[in-house]
């Protein structure tokens, strides 16, 4: 049997569900060959053998695979604009009870950022955010809640001070306050059915990796998913080429909404 590339996402597709149709295939079959290419399998065929076999190997082809950088208040200016104008326009058109959603949550960073910024606004225990992804190491390492000082450098030093607490050994973590306010979930963005009537979906530098009609069909899915006035957050390394014809309305250069 001849094995090649096209094989191999196949039997990725069977293995874990993840289409790898859906990236761009130059970059993620350079990042795949890198990954074998640490190892002692000698092409696709033997690499599939190990990671079916291999559950820990499984583990770490699923987080190489899905890219995992992440961390506090990542690119500040954004949310001091979701601080300062997002958030309070949200409230006032929907109450203080928000749904927000972080569609592709990484290792928490996210989501726990979302709760420490809407803290200002709305008394914790009235947060709740919903946070998905497709890798269940990272999602184990957003429930643990445990960071080193990159990872939180970011962070205000009010947050800081209010809701992280240094560990012997210089790591951080979050309070059990903050982490109670957001349920986790392991889903695929590509399979899932999504949510509705969202205020805020929060989705930054994923889509990047995926195919344009990859993301196309989840622009439009952020925007049926939305609640009417409600508002999609993007990463700074993304655009929406389409936004208009989706129906949204470009708040920002990252902040698009849906039409009330």
């Amino acid at each position: 049997m001849a094995v090649d590339y096209e094989w191999f996402k196949g039997e990725v597709y069977k293995l874990t569900k993840i289409d790898l149709n859906a990236y761009k295939e130059k970059q993620m079959k350079r990042r795949i060959d890198t990954l074998i290419s640490k190892t002692e399998c000698k092409g696709y065929d033997q690499y599939m053998d190990l990671i079916k076999k291999d559950q820990t190997a499984r583990e770490t082809f699923i987080t190489y695979l899905t890219i995992n950088v992440s961390e506090f208040y990542r690119n500040i200016d954004q949310w001091n604009l979701m601080d300062k104008q997002m958030v309070p326009e949200l409230i006032n058109k929907f109450g203080k009870n928000l749904k927000i959603w972080s569609a592709a949550c990484s290792t928490g960073d996210e989501p726990y950022t979302i709760v420490m910024l809407l803290s200002n606004h709305i008394p914790i225990n009235q947060i709740n955010i919903m946070a998905w992804d497709i890798d269940t190491v990272a999602l184990a390492k957003a429930r643990a809640g445990v960071y080193d000082d990159k990872e939180v450098k970011a962070v205000p030093a009010e947050m800081k001070k209010k809701y992280l607490s240094q560990e012997p050994g210089g790591k951080w973590r979050v309070s059990d306050e903050v982490k109670k306010r957001v349920n986790f979930k392991q889903a695929d963005l590509l399979r899932e059915p999504y949510p509705k009537d969202y205020h805020l979906i929060v989705c930054r530098n994923v889509l990047i990796y995926f195919t344009e009609e990859a993301k196309d069909e989840i622009f439009r899915k952020y925007y049926d998913a939305l609640a009417p006035g409600g508002v999609l957050f993007i990463g700074s390394t993304e655009q929406i080429i389409n936004y208009k014809e989706i129906g949204f309305i470009r708040k920002s250069s990252f902040y698009y909404e849906k039409p009330m």
